[in-house]
């Protein structure tokens, strides 16, 4: 069985934060139907066209769901989205700020026509406060919640580079709907949860916030060194670098033994503790790149793994892409598109006795018709709807 099998889920959802929350709850089973505007549908769909014709970020967050185009501004298709959600178990929305309780959508106005109903609301400030109007997008969160201070080169801040103000916010709203539903199934009650952008961040950026206010000292920006462990980054070898690091003082005495060939260091007053070895940071680097110089990343990676220091290589999207370790694994999928066949991974949580569905991208509205028809409209009432633009 899947565990979501026989949930409805509604998504009134764009760009990236709701659609990634919906597509893991596809992946578990739910009926999700996306609802999009006519014509264009959601406006991610634009952001490029690099997988044969289709936006990348699109064909990531929105396989396994049924879409339907809507326009909400007439009334039929408002009757129909009614009907649609009076059927649901959730319904997710990331509009803009108001928008859904300017449609009826808000949780106090759908609890009486659907007690058991699970609203959760995507925001990008929350939904009081000085900034409650004020646009959200990645981006932005990324600098109002202080994570690009904390991010890039010395010199210069930087953006993370992947959407991880969404990613975040979706992952949060994907937790709240599952907790909901697990307390529905023990009370009946439906629930509304609130989920800000700014919060989600917020949460990620407690360690730096703590450090600054209370040792009154930002985190620097060290692009691939850790701001508090060292040795913990990007090291020099001969035909690149390679990253590692150590997490405790018996890792660095194995290290100093057994890699370095060098046991006194362990106890040198430079370095006999992390603290120590921060303040002298250029000192250890030195001495562990005069050794790594002289051999290739693969031969530290041999070394460090034979002496148990964790490792990593510096790979960039496409190497990623073809890791052994997803192959080794089975962790890629065909799904179709409109445009043909893509690869698609499966998700991060495996079930034992479970495969996720790995359903197809939906080309825009592809299932309205079905999914009118699934409420019961007849196929004359749904011509009508669509020649009035309704649909």
């Amino acid at each position: 069985m899947r565990p979501l099998e026989g949930m409805r889920v509604v998504a009134l959802e764009h760009a990236v934060a709701a659609p990634l929350c919906s597509r893991h709850l596809a992946d578990l089973g739910a009926d999700v139907i996306k609802v999009e505007r006519p014509g264009m549908g959601d406006f991610a769909r634009g952001y490029d066209d690099y997988v044969n014709g289709i936006c990348s970020h699109f064909i990531w967050l929105n396989r396994g769901k049924r879409s339907v185009t809507l326009d909400v501004k007439q009334a039929s298709a408002r009757d129909a989205l009614t009907k649609l959600i009076a059927g649901a178990d959730v319904l997710l929305q990331n509009l803009a700020p108001g928008a859904a309780a300017r449609l009826g959508l808000s949780y106090d106005a759908l609890k009486p026509v659907n007690p058991k109903l699970i609203v959760c609301d995507i925001s990008g400030y929350g939904e009081s406060g000085p900034m409650v109007q004020k646009k959200a997008y990645d981006l932005l969160i990324q600098a109002e919640s202080g994570l690009i201070s904390v991010t890039g080169s010395e010199d210069e801040p930087s953006r993370v580079g992947i959407s991880i103000a969404d990613i975040s916010t979706g992952m949060y709203a994907l937790t709240g709907i599952m907790g909901a539903l697990v307390r529905r199934g023990r009370t009946g009650e439906g629930a509304n949860i609130k989920i800000a952008m700014l919060d989600a961040l917020g949460e990620w950026m407690t360690y730096p916030m703590l450090r600054h206010a209370y040792a009154g000292t930002p985190p620097p920006r060290m692009p691939t060194r850790h701001p508090a462990i060292v040795p913990y980054g990007a090291h020099k070898t001969k035909d690149g670098s390679i990253i590692f690091g150590m997490q405790n003082e018996r890792e660095w005495v194995g290290f100093c033994a057994n890699v370095l060939r060098q046991p006194d260091l362990a106890i040198d007053p430079r370095f006999a503790t992390n603290t120590l070895r921060q303040t002298n940071f250029e000192a250890i680097t030195a001495i562990i790149e005069d050794l790594f110089t002289t051999m290739t990343s693969a031969e530290v990676a041999a070394l460090l793994d034979k002496h148990g220091i964790a490792n990593g290589r510096l790979n960039d999207p496409l190497a990623t892409w073809n890791h052994e370790q997803f192959a080794a694994r089975d962790k890629w999928r065909e799904i179709q598109t409109e445009n043909g066949p893509a690869r698609a991974m499966l998700p991060p949580f495996e079930f034992t006795d479970y495969e996720a569905p790995m359903g197809n991208v939906p080309a825009v509205g592809q299932h309205t018709g079905e999914i009118l028809g699934e409420l019961g409209y007849t196929p004359s009432q749904i011509a009508a709807m669509r020649a009035e633009g309704a649909l």
